[in-house]
C-alpha cells in the first residue's frame, strides 16, 4: 500500500512540474476512481455545517443506480442558501463556459420539494447568480437540468474552477432537517434534434491477435452468443440494426439487458471496449458476471447524440468477477441506446532484454523518441530479480495502460509502446520494482 501510494504521489508530483493546467474534471460521479468523491467539499450557511458524505446510494432500484451519492444533510437552522462547493484550484479543474458544456444535468432525491442551485465561481470568487431549478418528485431519483447557454461569454464564466450546489434552497424556511443525495453532475451541448446515429461506430485498430470479441464487425466474434436471453426485462432488441451500413446493437425500452456467451478467460487481457450512442440514457451502467453469479459494474454519465467509446480497466471489474470464466454481461440504463465493439483487448506491448552487464541499480531512463506518434521505447534496469509493473497514466491520474506485471531476471530491458489509440497529450510512465518506484513523463503528438 505504501509503494502504491508513493507511485500515486510521484504521478501527481509529475503533472504538476509540467505546469499543464487540466480541463474540467466530469462527470462528478462519486464513485471510486471518478470525480468528485475525494474532492474537498466546504459546507457553509448551514447552521453547524455537518459535512458533505460519500454513501452507498440509498435507493439504487430508481432512476440512479450509482454505487455511491452524495448527502447533504439541510438543517433547520441552517440558512435557506445553505450549500457545498468544491476547492478553488483543483477539484473540478479550470474551465470556461461553452456551447459544449453548458448544459448542466444532476441526479438528486430529497424528502421536500424546493428549489436546487447551482453555479460556478472562479479563482478570485467572482460570479454570476446560481441558476435554480426545482424538483417535482419527492423520495425517489430525478434528474433535473440547468441550462447555462444565456451566460456563454460572460468575463465571470471564463477560468472557472469551482462548482457550487444548493440542495435545499428554500426562502420560505425549513420546518425540519431535510436530508438530499445528489449525484452524476454531467456538462453537455444538449439541444440536439438527432433520433439515431447517422454515422457508424469508430472502426478499432487493435490487432485481432489482441482481441477477443463478442459483438464487432472488425473482428471474429466469439460464437453462439446469445444477445436476447430471457431475463424478464422490458428491453426490445435489435441485434444487428443497420447504421450507416455497419451492424450495430439497438435497445430499445432499455430497464436491463443480458447477453450470454461460452465462458472465456480473459484474466489475460487488459480493457473490456464498448462503444455506445443515446439521445435518452443519461446513465449507463456496465455489468461484466461470471458463474456464482459474481458481477460487478462500471457506470457512465452519457454524453448525448455522440459515440462514445470507452477502454475499461478489467481490474475495474475485480473483485469479485472471475476473469478467467466470464460469461455474461449486464447492461442497465434507460430510453433507446445503441451498442457495437464489445471486445476484450490487450495491449501490444514487446520487451526485450538488453545484452550487456548486470547493472548496479535500479533505473528508469526517459522513452525514446520523445514527443512520439505512435510509438515509443521505455528502457529501465534491475540489479537484482523482481516483479516488475509498468503504467503509463493520463493527466488525470488515470490508468491508461499496464505495459508489464511479471516477475523479471536481473538485467536491462527496453519496452516497446504503442500509443495508436490514445489521443494526444502528455502521459506518464511509473515503474515499481520491490521498493523501487519512479515516473517520467512522456508526450503522445499525433
Amino acid at each position: 500500500m505504501k509503494q502504491r501510494f508513493t507511485i500515486l504521489f510521484a504521478v501527481i508530483c509529475v503533472m504538476l512540474m509540467g505546469g499543464m493546467l487540466l480541463a474540467q474534471n466530469a462527470p462528478i460521479d462519486f464513485e471510486a476512481g471518478g470525480h468528485g468523491a475525494n474532492w474537498t467539499w466546504n459546507v457553509f450557511e448551514n447552521d453547524t455545517n455537518p459535512p458533505l458524505e460519500v454513501i452507498a446510494n440509498p435507493d439504487p432500484s430508481g432512476a440512479n443506480t450509482s454505487a455511491t451519492v452524495a448527502k447533504f444533510t439541510a438543517l433547520q437552522t441552517g440558512n435557506p442558501w445553505a450549500g457545498c462547493e468544491s476547492m478553488h484550484g483543483s477539484d473540478i479543474g479550470t474551465f470556461t463556459l461553452t456551447a459544449d458544456n453548458s448544459i448542466v444535468k444532476i441526479m438528486v432525491w430529497k424528502p421536500v420539494i424546493s428549489d436546487v442551485g447551482i453555479k460556478f465561481a472562479r479563482a478570485d470568487g467572482s460570479a454570476l447568480p446560481e441558476i435554480k431549478v426545482a424538483n417535482t418528485v419527492i423520495n425517489q431519483w430525478e434528474e433535473l437540468t440547468f441550462d447555462f447557454s444565456g451566460r456563454i461569454g460572460d468575463p465571470n464564466t471564463i477560468d472557472q474552477d469551482q462548482i457550487i450546489v444548493f440542495p435545499d434552497f428554500d426562502l420560505n424556511g425549513r420546518t425540519q432537517d431535510n436530508v438530499c443525495y445528489f449525484d452524476n453532475i454531467t456538462f453537455s451541448a444538449g439541444g440536439g434534434t438527432g433520433s439515431e446515429p447517422t454515422v457508424a461506430a469508430p472502426t478499432p485498430t487493435h490487432p485481432e491477435t489482441n482481441v477477443l470479441s463478442i459483438y464487432s464487425d472488425a473482428y471474429t466474434n466469439v460464437p453462439g452468443t446469445n444477445f436476447n436471453p430471457n431475463w424478464g426485462q422490458a428491453t426490445v432488441v435489435t441485434v444487428d440494426y443497420q447504421v450507416a451500413g455497419n451492424n450495430t446493437l439497438k435497445y430499445e425500452n432499455l430497464n436491463y439487458q443480458g447477453t450470454e456467451f461460452t465462458a472465456q478467460d480473459v484474466s489475460g487481457y487488459d480493457y473490456l471496449h464498448i462503444d455506445f450512442w443515446t439521445t435518452s440514457s443519461a446513465q449507463l451502467d456496465f455489468y461484466l458476471i461470471s458463474p456464482g453469479p459474481l458481477e460487478t459494474f462500471v457506470g457512465f454519465s452519457l454524453p448525448v447524440e455522440e459515440w462514445n467509446s470507452y477502454d475499461i480497466p478489467l481490474s475495474a471489474f475485480t473483485p469479485p468477477v472471475n476473469l478467467s470464466e466470464v460469461f455474461q454481461f449486464k447492461v442497465v440504463g434507460e430510453g433507446t441506446v445503441y451498442f457495437d465493439n464489445w471486445y476484450f483487448w490487450k495491449a501490444s506491448t514487446d520487451i526485450t532484454e538488453i545484452d550487456n552487464a548486470v547493472p548496479t541499480e535500479f533505473a528508469l531512463e526517459q522513452n525514446y523518441p520523445n514527443p512520439f506518434n505512435p510509438s515509443t521505447s521505455i528502457r529501465f534496469s534491475l540489479p537484482l530479480a523482481n516483479q516488475v509493473q509498468l503504467k503509463v497514466y493520463n493527466m488525470l491520474g488515470q490508468e491508461v495502460a499496464t505495459l508489464l506485471n511479471e516477475f523479471k531476471n536481473a538485467g536491462s530491458y527496453e519496452v516497446s509502446f504503442d500509443a495508436a489509440n490514445l489521443p494526444s497529450g502528455v502521459y506518464v510512465y511509473a515503474i515499481t520494482a520491490g521498493s523501487f518506484s519512479a515516473v517520467k513523463k512522456m508526450m503522445l503528438l499525433k
